[in-house]
């Protein structure tokens, strides 16, 4: 625990410390760089131990409160860096320039021979990252004020680019400024969850080697993702895609029906995470959205998902079911699916078919290909289970191989 007379770098090294202990800055030159970057420079209106601290720090809110820019959890900046893997000398381009403080990492990161733009639409934004650089004897990032969609066709090819903000669909400007071979890591929101995926350019394709679950602001200006209440209060939400086919109108009050409830008699503990059932799911069945409750819908037991906020649904016609658990005893929990309407029981007893799957080998991780929407597809074969994912500028095909 810190104490009033710990200095920046103590409270850096613990922070350090703390990452390395869950697995990430695994490779040596992000560690040295996340050492050496000053991150409370970066956020000077935050205190000392909370710019050192395991959370994300706001910078800027919109009148309502929501999140529009901020400094990232030091653990998940550590976990995409890594799956980011810059060599000396690399370009590397950064959309959404939050504090300047990834890209001051990123130049550590690239050495001498190398160059950083960092890109966000949000002129309050870039300036604040400029003065940060500045400050930090980084003047030599090239800060842009611009559509991150756009990236920044003045200084491409990129060996590496690296979204620190949220995006739904991947526009044409990623495929024309990356360079053969180069890597993209992106939190690429789909079917409701958002995932750092680490994607390699392969021709026309850009194809996933590395999938980490995160959450981050999400980018202005798309909007991929339809929602809606299913209660009469409007305390439960649905969440789900344009290229869906789910009818919130025929959910409405899906909930007052009686439900059913199937246990599947697969155990995790209190810290084990299980959001790699919804991430196998998003593979192979089109039917999959999140579901968030109210807390008053939790304690009502009107809606009692898993995870109140974040939970894999089912929804089909008008009917529904969702991911739940149960406390078993001291320190465990049983996986389930509660469902509603007159295919409820059917649709909890396929997600708790799912959650079977995913106890066999929780490890599993689906192939992510992701492409533009001009171009062919490549034929996979009946052998290989996939799924495509329609957006807006690109697809996403996902397999399990």
């Amino acid at each position: 625990m810190s104490t009033i007379t710990d200095s920046p770098e103590i409270l850096r090294a613990a922070m350090v410390d703390r990452i390395r202990a869950v697995g990430h800055a695994g490779a040596l030159t992000v560690e040295e760089a996340m050492r050496t970057v000053p991150r409370h420079k970066f956020v000077p209106e935050a205190s000392i131990e909370d710019a050192y601290a395991d959370i994300a720090v706001i910078t800027k809110r919109a009148r309502d409160g929501v999140a529009l820019s901020c400094a990232s959890a030091p653990i998940i900046v550590a976990m995409m860096l890594d799956q980011l893997q810059v060599q000396p000398g690399n370009r590397v381009l950064e959309i959404g320039a939050g504090t300047g403080c990834n890209a001051a990492l990123l130049t550590q990161l690239t050495g001498l021979g190398g160059a950083v733009t960092t890109v966000d639409i949000d002129p309050e934004v870039t300036a604040g990252a400029r003065r940060g650089l500045d400050a930090t004897g980084n003047k030599h990032v090239d800060v842009i004020t611009r559509d991150g969609s756009l990236g920044a066709p003045e200084n491409a090819p990129y060996d590496r680019i690296i979204f620190t903000v949220g995006a739904w669909d991947l526009t044409p400007a990623f495929w024309e400024q990356l360079a053969p071979g180069g890597r993209l890591v992106v939190p690429l929101r789909w079917r409701g969850q958002t995932r750092s995926v680490a994607f390699v350019r392969d021709g026309d394709a850009l194809v996933s080697d590395s999938l980490e679950l995160c959450g981050f602001v999400p980018m202005i200006g798309q909007d991929g993702e339809r929602s809606g209440a299913i209660d009469a209060d409007g305390l439960v939400t649905l969440y789900w895609d344009v290229d869906q086919t789910i009818d919130v109108a025929k959910l409405s009050g899906v909930l007052d029906q009686p439900k059913e409830t199937i246990w599947s008699e697969v155990l995790v503990g209190p810290q084990e995470p299980f959001d790699g059932i919804w991430l196998r799911i998003t593979g192979h069945d089109r039917r999959i959205c999140r579901i968030a409750a109210d807390r008053a819908a939790v304690n009502a037991a009107v809606c009692t998902p898993a995870i109140p906020i974040r939970s894999p649904a089912l929804a089909e016609d008008d009917s529904l079911a969702y991911l739940a658990f149960r406390k078993v005893e001291e320190g465990r929990f049983e996986l389930g699916a509660i469902g509603h309407g007159p295919y409820g029981g059917h649709l909890a007893g396929l997600l708790c078919n799912e959650i079977e799957a995913w106890n066999h080998d929780r490890n599993a991780r689906p192939t992510v290909r992701a492409y533009l929407v001009a171009t062919p597809v490549p034929s996979f074969g009946q052998s290989m289970t996939h799924q495509t994912i329609e957006k807006v500028a690109s697809r996403l095909v996902l397999s399990m191989e």
